[in-house]
């Protein structure tokens, strides 16, 4: 299975409602007065944004339409998707990638400086981690899919799961009514595998597939049976999901075609003794809990101001520093900026 975007540019994907997420989230950092914006002004000026961290970079329609509700500009230096490791990257800063040039008005730069960040490097951790899992699965040997989870954050599962795609993963479904999942509580509260099945059926039509969580071997035969599309072996450990496999598809191949999914127990640390190529797809749940370690820094360019000292900026993780003005009242690059303690 080839990567997403191989196929083409995927902002494409994005609904044309994605910028309200993006209006609710500068509406929530400001929901009055801008006191640090009064201070700072509007006068054009510089940022820009640094990696710090290696990593896969995404995210870019979310960064640009916060600075275009900012009334600002972005100019990357870098394409979505790219390997970005500063520890590789002589002569480009020592252990930070200049990534992107945000041109605006000041107090705008740093309106839209918050939540840019937030949501860069979380996209960005998503998109990394996607990668790394997929890397190592294939590295094991394994040729299906590998799939997120719904186990997002609310409210920004847009960009969690298209850091997802980024990463080279499968989104899964998106939501409750992107697919049909039937898990123990939906059997439980229905009576059985085979009612539940039935009655998500009658409702979903031949357009949505159906997928059963089942945890051994004589539920998958009863979901498929009852005609489920997808059979989900649930928290079945390395060894279990072999023998499982093998077995269900010896028994009903050439009755249904059924697509085997393992979820509930796929690691970093196991992948070597989880995969296998019995199983179509696997899910795991990517790590979107933080931002997974991915850090950017956002710097601005000098201030032309008569009595400039250098003064701290709120950024990712720490504070940061502007450069003082040149003798020449030139704008210099942020490169020249001394390095200070953390």
């Amino acid at each position: 299975m080839t990567s997403p975007t191989t196929h083409g540019n995927l902002s494409d994907l994005l609904p044309t409602h994605f910028p309200t997420d993006i209006t609710r989230w500068l509406a929530e950092d400001t929901p009055s007065f801008d006191y640090g914006g009064f201070v700072v002004g509007s006068s054009i000026r510089n940022a820009f944004l640094l990696c710090k961290s290696p990593g896969i970079l995404a995210g870019v329609p979310f960064f640009d339409e916060v600075f275009r509700q900012c009334d600002s500009t972005v100019t990357w230096h870098y394409a979505e998707g790219t390997y970005l490791d500063p520890s590789q990257r002589e002569g480009e800063g020592g252990d930070r990638i200049k990534v992107a040039t945000v041109t605006g008005p000041t107090r705008k730069l740093l309106l839209g400086e918050r939540v840019a960040l937030n949501m860069l490097a979380r996209c960005s951790g998503v998109a990394s981690q996607s990668r790394k899992m997929l890397d190592l699965v294939r590295g094991a040997g394994y040729k299906g899919i590998i799939a997120g989870t719904r186990k997002t954050t609310p409210g920004f599962r847009l960009v969690e799961k298209y850091g997802m795609l980024i990463g080279g993963i499968d989104g899964h479904r998106h939501d409750l009514s992107s697919m049909v999942m039937l898990k123990d509580n939906h059997v439980w509260a229905k009576g059985s595998i085979t009612k539940a099945v039935q009655a998500a059926r009658a409702v979903a039509g031949f357009a949505l597939k159906i997928e059963v969580e089942c945890q051994s071997e004589a539920e998958a035969d009863e979901a498929i049976e009852a005609g489920a599309d997808i059979v989900m072996l649930d928290n079945f450990d390395g060894p279990g999901l072999q023998i499982a496999a093998k077995s269900i598809r010896e028994r009903w191949k050439g009755r249904r075609e059924v697509l085997l999914e393992c979820s509930g127990g796929l690691t970093e640390a196991n992948v070597g003794e989880y995969v296998n190529n019995g199983m179509k797809k696997s899910s795991c749940p990517v790590p979107v809990r933080s931002n997974t370690g991915y850090r950017y820094r956002y710097y601005f360019d000098e201030l032309r101001t008569p009595r400039c000292s250098t003064r701290g900026l709120l950024a990712q993780d720490r504070t940061l520093t502007t450069l003082p003005p040149s003798k020449d009242n030139s704008t210099k690059d942020l490169w020249s900026a001394p390095k200070t303690q953390s």
